[in-house]
């Protein structure tokens, strides 16, 4: 009789890294739980109050997810965002908040066509693409309010976009929760999000899969440019107004919070649900740091290191 041969047993090769923001989530804040214990971490107001903060960030996260894993890059958000306030604030004082709305989407949305059509059409890098941008956006928006702040003063649209409350549920977590959702779905479970990712995987592979690789990288730097625009008519409801210095650096906080949460700087991965956490992971150190009492410079410093973690955690995929 033959004697079966004697197979290795099968080990399972798990890549940390890709739990990394959710490793990185659980023990920094079990750190400031434990080191902030008495200065009120843990409370219901200082919770709410970590979403409140970094909800606006989170949704640009979203929308940067699908530019990031398509092998582009967007630096123009944070600016978007100011415009977006001070272009919904001006039209709500002429024509209503419906008005306004719209012509905050449609500010977003023009922004990040005109991206979008310089980076497929003329073939120009979309860093510097949106780093243009980014200085037309602001300067755009300091030009027609003369740098001064656009009040709002349309309580059924500051509760609806930042301010208001469900119960005991701020209104910023149901829009973050909303987006989150969507993002997860279309990037998951739709032709298109499976495009996005052959796009920024492989590009002329995906091309000559018949993806329209052009049309892809149209449409990911349009929706980042439209989520940036609620990100700033969220800021606006939030704020009671419109500025041009709402969303200024926020660029940076939404790229390392998508490239903490997996995704790929080098495009063909994403992950929604990980993008959310990195940047719930930098409000928790924002919160604690100030809890903890350190300087504005200091905070400065500690936020550009996580950039920099961030940038050393990203990898091919």
């Amino acid at each position: 009789m033959l004697s079966k041969p004697l197979t290795r047993p099968t080990t399972i090769q798990v890549d940390w890294r890709q739990y990394m923001v959710y490793i990185g989530f659980v023990a920094l804040f079990l750190f400031f739980a434990i080191t902030l214990r008495d200065s009120g971490f843990t409370t219901t107001n200082n919770l709410l109050n970590i979403v409140r903060q970094t909800a606006i960030i989170a949704t640009m996260a979203v929308a940067m997810t699908f530019v990031i894993a398509a092998g582009q890059i967007d630096l123009s958000v944070g600016a978007v965002a100011g415009l977006s306030s001070v272009t919904t604030a001006m039209t709500i004082e002429r024509f209503g908040p419906v008005a306004g709305i719209a012509a905050g989407l449609l500010t977003g949305i023009i922004v990040g066509g005109v991206n979008g059509l310089l980076v497929t059409r003329l073939v120009i890098p979309s860093f510097l693409v949106t780093l243009g941008m980014m200085g037309v956006a602001r300067g755009v928006a300091m030009w027609i309010t003369d740098t001064a702040p656009v009040p709002i003063l349309d309580d059924l649209y500051n509760n609806m976009f930042g301010s208001g409350e469900v119960g005991p549920i701020p209104s910023l977590l149901i829009w973050i929760v909303v987006v989150t959702a969507i993002g997860y779905v279309v990037l998951r479970k739709t032709a298109y999000g499976r495009q996005v990712l052959a796009t920024g995987g492989n590009e002329p592979a995906a091309r000559f899969s018949g993806v329209d690789t052009r049309r892809i990288g149209l449409l990911v730097l349009t929706v980042s440019g439209a989520v940036a625009a609620l990100a700033g008519m969220l800021y606006a409801g939030r704020l009671h107004s419109g500025r041009f210095q709402w969303g200024e650096g926020d660029e940076l906080s939404v790229i390392a919070a998508v490239v903490l949460g997996g995704t790929s700087l080098f495009g063909g991965s994403g992950s929604v649900m990980g993008s959310v956490l990195g940047a719930l992971l930098i409000g928790v150190v924002n919160n604690g740091l100030i809890l903890m009492g350190l300087e504005t410079s200091q905070q400065v410093i500690i936020r550009g290191a996580i950039i920099i973690l961030a940038v050393a955690l990203a990898r091919r995929r």
